[in-house]
């Protein structure tokens, strides 16, 4: 028996070690490309940040063809109202869901329209991708965000 239990802590040891790493993989955190939803051009690169658990996300670039990078929100309404595109806090207050490789309860800003919709991030392709979900009520839209580092 005691053969037996030597093997399974020293797998144990290896999991406690290795899920944290991979947990971290899978995190929002980091730069990631946006794409024009018709097109399938990149749009923007978001960087997400983490502070004390609670996400958000600024615009870093603009990539559209001609984007101007001196062009404000001029269509929001709120504190971001004349603010310029680049360094814009599109997405605050996400939180990760108990026990899930998903962030919720935030919210994402469209600078194109200036509405704010409810936000769900979540992970995917190992960490590569992340789906992210703006939503008002029942009816949303999911995008599709590359990872860039």
């Amino acid at each position: 028996m005691q053969t037996l239990l030597k093997p399974v802590l020293m797998v144990a040891g290896s999991l406690a070690v290795a899920l944290p790493a991979l947990a971290a993989d899978m995190s929002p955190v980091g730069l990631w490309r946006t794409f024009d939803e018709k097109s399938g051009e990149p749009k923007s690169e978001v960087r997400i940040s983490d502070s004390g658990g609670v996400l958000s996300g600024r615009v870093e670039k603009l990539l559209r063809k001609g984007a101007d990078p001196q062009a404000v929100c001029d269509r929001c309404t709120d504190d971001r109202e004349g603010q310029p595109l680049v360094g814009l806090e599109i997405i605050r207050g996400a939180k990760q869901a108990q026990g899930k490789a998903v962030w919720e309860d935030g919210k994402i800003l469209d600078p194109e329209n200036g509405s704010t919709y409810s936000l769900k991030l979540t992970p995917a392709d190992n960490g590569n991708k992340l789906d992210v979900r703006g939503s008002i009520g029942p009816f949303g839209r999911t995008q599709t965000w590359s990872r860039v580092e």
